[in-house]
């Protein structure tokens, strides 16, 4: 079964390119942004949902082409996990592993992300 997530275009690095074997483009769209409460973001978003057939390689392509500033991640749901990337750290964790989803959400603090965008399942 694919797995389905959705990229923020923004979010990639100058220069990055996001091409994970198996993944396919589902929509692009544009989005206004009234909070996003980082410098870094801007206030309209190129949003793209997707979808892929490993999980593993599309984790480790976003790990790859997002950009370390401003508090960018991507996350998505692999059956019964949840993954979270940021560039260079990938977090992966299921039902009830509070640890590593709090994790998660403290790395995402301490690379700048809103409060309000730490809004991933536990």
């Amino acid at each position: 079964m694919p797995v389905t997530g959705r990229l923020i275009g923004d979010s990639l690095r100058p220069g990055a390119e996001f091409a994970p074997p198996g993944t396919r483009i589902v929509r692009v769209f544009r989005q206004d942004q009234e909070n996003t409460q980082a410098a870094a973001q801007p206030a309209a978003w190129t949003v793209i949902d997707f979808e892929s057939d490993d999980a593993g390689a599309l984790a480790d392509a976003l790990s790859a082409c997002l950009n370390p500033e401003g508090g960018w991640y991507a996350d998505f749901s692999d059956g019964e996990d949840h993954v979270v990337v940021f560039a260079g750290k990938i977090f992966r964790y299921g039902p009830g592993d509070t640890e590593t989803h709090e994790a998660a959400k403290s790395y995402g603090r301490s690379v700048g992300v809103p409060e309000h965008q730490l809004d991933w399942d536990g």
